[in-house]
């Protein structure tokens, strides 16, 4: 098991420790008031850290405190490790991103868009105007959606497939490619941004074209040469004890506990969208991975170009994500100066966007108030970890974009 730890004082990385001491006493003030259970938070600089805080816990009932080595449930920050394992296939020729999907997963050939209509008796689709690619699974830009936006006609068919949380009951990853294949696009492929299941499905593509099972090739290519020794899709019995409880947002703003994904034993569904468990280091060592282009202590997974491609906006004519989006899923003020690379969001205008961020700034977020981001320019990397399901946005992370601005530039 290996631990973060803080390797240098603030200022000697030039961060501001009054900033940051404001950074700590308000996500403090989170926990003190019940609005979180607890909380991590690490920042560092040129690789080392040079501030880490654990506060509060990480299971209420138990009086369990957070500590650096508790592990979380990532959720969608798992979607840059499986954009990450499908980069070294295509480095490998083994794979390329203007493959068609049908090409690796047949289901998917010919697929129909919608065209119009409100619901299941009156819907009607037509053939794609083009091929579904590899790339739009990667920008979240193939047509694919979620259950629970209840934005859109095809929303409604994925819930009536028991798709609302994404997977039907009891399948595996390759029987829930199938549901999703079987289901029509929201829109051609690359015409617009919607978030979606279709980190799944490259998922899947991983699997068949390495002719490993996800857990198995992200732990072989990934996880193992860049020590991150916690992150997984399941814990064992020397884990559990630091495994974080999960929490959802009550209706008078605090929290209750609710179930969190099985992690205990490994589960029969993949998910390459969210299905991961990781600890604050193995979190640093990707972020590591990432700011450092491709290599990490020796071990080189990606050619820096390939980082700097997956770091880039790959949205058309530098379009951001309000812009592009699928309205009115994300017609979003913190869309506005934010494009998506290849598994990620990048900051391409920070003089829109609603937090201070610097220009190329890239990283995700997951849906239990977990993050993390690297700042190329002043060379920072940033997470926070809770394990909170909001019932709309949490604040906090808006205000911890501004707090670690502050911190960063004095």
């Amino acid at each position: 098991m290996a631990q973060l730890r803080q390797e240098i004082e603030p200022d000697e990385a030039g961060l501001d420790p009054g900033a940051l001491d404001r950074l700590d006493r308000h996500l403090s003030r989170h926990v003190d008031e019940g609005r979180l259970p607890g909380f991590l938070v690490a920042l560092a600089r040129g690789g080392r850290v040079a501030h880490l805080t654990t506060y509060g816990r990480r299971d209420v009932a138990a009086g369990l405190p957070v500590t650096a080595d508790t592990l979380w449930r990532i959720y969608s920050m798992t979607k840059p490790v499986t954009a990450v394992a499908a980069l070294i296939l295509v480095e490998e020729g083994r794979l390329s991103l203007d493959d068609p999907v049908e090409r690796h997963l047949p289901a998917f050939a010919e697929p129909r868009v919608y065209a119009g209509g409100s619901g299941p008796d009156d819907l009607t689709t037509r053939p794609a105007a083009g091929p579904l690619l590899v790339r739009h699974l990667m920008t979240h830009t193939a047509g694919l959606t979620f259950g629970f936006y209840h934005t859109h006609p095809v929303d409604a068919l994925y819930r009536a497939a028991g798709l609302e949380s994404s997977v039907p009951p009891g399948k595996d990853l390759a029987e829930t490619i199938e549901v999703y294949a079987s289901l029509p696009l929201q829109f051609d492929p690359g015409t617009q941004w919607n978030y979606s299941v279709a980190s799944n499905v490259l998922g899947r593509i991983v699997e068949v074209v390495s002719g490993q099972p996800l857990d198995v090739f992200f732990a072989e290519r990934i996880f193992r040469p860049l020590g991150m020794a916690d992150a997984g899709f399941e814990v064992d019995a020397e884990q559990a004890g630091r495994l974080a409880e999960m929490y959802g947002e009550s209706k008078d703003g605090g929290i209750e506990p609710i179930p969190g994904l099985p992690l205990h034993g490994r589960p029969r569904f993949l998910s390459g969208s969210g299905g991961m468990v990781a600890s604050a280091h193995d979190v640093h060592r990707f972020m590591e991975l990432l700011r450092r282009r491709g290599e990490l202590d020796g071990v080189r997974v990606l050619a820096p170009e390939t980082v700097d491609l997956m770091t880039s906006n790959h949205l058309p004519g530098g379009a951001d994500l309000r812009s592009f989006g699928s309205r009115p899923a994300h017609d979003e003020p913190g869309n506005d100066g934010v494009g998506f690379g290849l598994g990620l969001s990048v900051v391409i205008d920070p003089s829109r966007t609603q937090s201070p961020s610097g220009l190329g700034t890239f990283g995700w977020s997951g849906v239990a108030t977990t993050t993390f981001w690297v700042d190329p320019g002043r060379d920072l990397t940033v997470q926070f970890m809770t394990q909170v399901r909001p019932r709309t946005s949490h604040t906090v992370f808006r205000d911890l974009k501004r707090l670690v601005h502050e911190a960063a530039t004095g």
